[in-house]
């Protein structure tokens, strides 16, 4: 199923899962509104917009910066969008923080950062794409596969993302009359550049082991899912769709 014409919007959208995502989308036809935290961030956005640019000339490619933990960003990145792009038919939030630490040295400013971004910036990013997108629209969460899980040192990031669970089921219900369907997806370990700095090596292994074909989840295994939601996966809202090759089961 097209996409063209459709705007997606992707917090987080320049790197990792959020730049697979926009070439995942960029491919069907979508025009892609990308944001990014920091201005370091900066030539990763031009970098990935002068790629799909480059293979999909007819798209429009927009890119935004902006701190999302405060929700007059997060109402700032929509009303930019609109003023853009007219309206929004897909909300695709891959924004995330991962903390691996024992609970007794997680600090109060850690605690609240990570609420913040993994909790806070979902909350708000629900809140617009509900009121925004277009009827028969899709909005997505990345939440992670330890919400199937009860593993150590993961505390505060698992506990951080189980929220976004009850987000999504009671927006998805608010939403039905518009048949605007609402998930999330919950990758495994996914192997790039914000997993391995808190990781030994032993760990890595062991992830590793854990997942089908021995390996980590990569974005490529996730980004089609989101595509599918996008397109012929229509009629699922209010899920959690678990894929990380067996890390876990639930």
């Amino acid at each position: 199923m097209s996409l063209t014409g459709q705007v997606a919007l992707i917090p987080g959208g320049v790197k990792n899962l959020g730049a697979q995502t926009a070439r995942e989308l960029a491919a069907q036809g979508a025009n892609l509104a990308l944001h990014y935290h920091s201005a370091g961030s900066q030539s990763d956005a031009s970098s990935l917009s002068a790629e799909l640019k480059q293979q999909y000339p007819s798209l429009k490619i927009a890119t935004y910066q902006g701190d999302l933990t405060r929700a007059a960003a997060v109402t700032k990145l929509f009303q930019d969008t609109l003023k853009d792009f007219g309206k929004i038919d897909i909300v695709v939030n891959t924004v995330g923080k991962v903390l691996k630490k024992p609970i007794t040295e997680i600090s109060e400013e850690e605690y609240d950062e990570m609420f913040a971004i993994n909790s806070k910036t979902a909350f708000f990013v629900l809140k617009e794409a509900a009121a925004h997108v277009s009827d028969g629209g899709k909005i997505i969460t990345i939440v992670t596969a330890l919400l199937g899980a009860f593993t150590g040192f993961y505390t505060s990031y698992a506990g951080s993302k189980a929220p976004v669970e009850h987000f999504t089921r009671g927006v998805c219900k608010e939403l039905q009359s518009r048949r605007v369907s609402v998930n999330n997806v919950a990758p495994g370990p996914m192997d790039t550049p914000f997993f391995y700095p808190q990781e030994s090596p032993e760990a890595v292994e062991f992830h590793k082991a854990n997942g089908m074909g021995n390996r980590l989840t990569m974005v490529q295994d996730i980004a089609p899912i989101i595509r599918f939601l996008c397109t012929e996966g229509t009629w699922i809202t209010g899920q959690t769709i678990f894929a990380n090759g067996g890390y876990t089961t639930r």
